[in-house]
């Protein structure tokens, strides 16, 4: 019986020739990451377990992303014990105010995760590197303080749905409509605890940035992960990026599937998910008259360069609805630069929109877009639970970057074709 793409990287990690769905393993790993939340809950977990000093000061990685520039004691105290553990550990991947950006956007811009990796990392959405070919998933604080003393992490091998990718996709159809429609199709738990794997033709037609997308999203189905196969614009990625060593794994031909299912690129349109689940999707043709009050356009689903050239594209030249606040943030300084050097911040501003310093904020409820009773937003984040950004009577409703700056001018939720006219 053959192996998934998923199964042969942890086999490997595990110093195993081959394992199977529900297996329990022992598996080494290549990079340990928490953030400014995650971190501090697990630094006193990991004293408790006598360790010194991390397994490899290379193979560590703290962000400050989700409340900073801090906002408030409680957050500054937070970020201070993340910072002096770092300095005490001499970790070398440290990143903080100034130097930052949202994690799943920065670590590989900094060619941290390469193709064949196995990642863990104290947030749901590290399930993002699947994108380059790598092994990522998500896990809690105590899992994150053992990782950081022994290197090592146990896994349950997760079975896999295939999801064969066809066609070409129209103008405004990205990877966020990609993974809005397959959660709408399977629901958010269709894939849980299962690797959703990505294959087939369709798939050249995804850029690097649709598949860090479609990748990020795969938690909001309740799979383990979600992995790209590693092609052409893969080692292009990885090459311009890292020069680490990096592992290519295929699945075997006769590997084993839970379901199958056949995504045709050419038939979708720009989908929204609607309050309160990522599952709650329709196309924006069924959307209705939904007038909004706040646009976020950012996030580690849809804050990269590409994403951030839709939204100006369509800004350029128009203003944002009165009374729509227009948030937009940058995932890293390196984004935020470029930015500032293609002119998109002056069109931001021009248009009526706010352009921020890289931050995790709105999306979790935490800052820089909190919402009261009775207000809804359209926002390029990853979860419109209850209460995710802010009051629990206000709404959230997930878009593209193109659907949601569509939907700061028209006041509402619009598609872009409807500006086009």
């Amino acid at each position: 019986m053959g192996m998934t793409m998923t199964q042969k990287i942890l086999a490997a990690h595990a110093g195993m020739d081959c394992v199977s769905a529900g297996q329990l393993i022992q598996s080494k790993l290549d990079i340990v990451m928490g953030n400014d939340i995650t971190t501090a809950v697990a630094i006193p977990e990991f004293k408790k377990t006598g360790a010194k000093e991390v397994f490899d000061k290379d193979k560590v990685v703290v962000v400050l992303d989700h409340f900073t520039p801090n906002k408030d004691i409680k957050a500054a105290e937070q970020c201070k014990s993340c910072r002096q553990f770092a300095y005490d550990t001499e970790i070398k991947n440290f990143f903080d105010v100034g130097e930052v950006g949202i994690e799943h956007a920065l670590l590989p811009e900094k060619g941290i995760v390469v193709p064949g990796d196995v990642i863990i990392g104290a947030d749901s959405h590290t399930c993002t590197y699947g994108a380059l070919g790598a092994f990522s998933t998500g896990i809690g604080s105590t899992d994150m303080a053992i990782g950081m003393a022994t290197g090592e992490c146990w896994f349950k091998v997760p079975s896999a749905i295939k999801f064969n990718i066809i066609g070409k996709p129209s103008k405004y159809v990205s990877g966020k409509d990609v993974i809005l429609h397959i959660i709408g199709m399977i629901g958010v738990d269709g894939a849980l605890y299962k690797s959703m794997e990505f294959t087939g033709e369709g798939i050249k037609e995804l850029s690097m940035d649709d598949r860090f997308t479609i990748a990020n999203m795969a938690i909001e189905a309740g799979a383990k992960n979600g992995i790209f196969p590693v092609d052409e614009l893969t080692i292009a990625y990885t090459k311009e990026h890292s020069t680490k060593p990096y592992t290519v794994y295929e699945a075997d031909a006769d590997a084993v599937y839970d379901e199958e299912y056949t995504i045709d690129l050419s038939t979708l349109r720009p989908t929204v998910a609607f309050p309160h689940l990522p599952e709650n999707t329709k196309t924006v043709d069924e959307a209705g008259e939904v007038k909004i009050d706040q646009v976020v356009i950012g996030s580690c689903t849809n804050g990269r360069f590409s994403d951030m050239k839709i939204a100006a594209d369509i800004l350029r030249g128009k203003k944002v609805a009165k009374g729509v606040r227009t948030i937009i943030i940058p995932a890293t300084q390196k984004i935020y630069l470029d930015c500032v050097k293609a002119g998109y911040v002056e069109d931001f501003i021009n248009a009526g929109a706010i352009f921020s310093t890289p931050t995790c904020g709105p999306c979790l409820g935490g800052h820089m877009g909190i919402m009261a009773a009775g207000e809804r937003c359209v926002s390029t984040t990853n979860r419109n639970f209850v209460g995710r950004m802010g009051h629990t009577e206000s709404e959230v409703y997930l878009a593209s970057p193109a659907v949601a700056a569509a939907s700061a001018i028209a006041g509402k939720i619009a598609s872009p074709e409807e500006l086009e006219g």
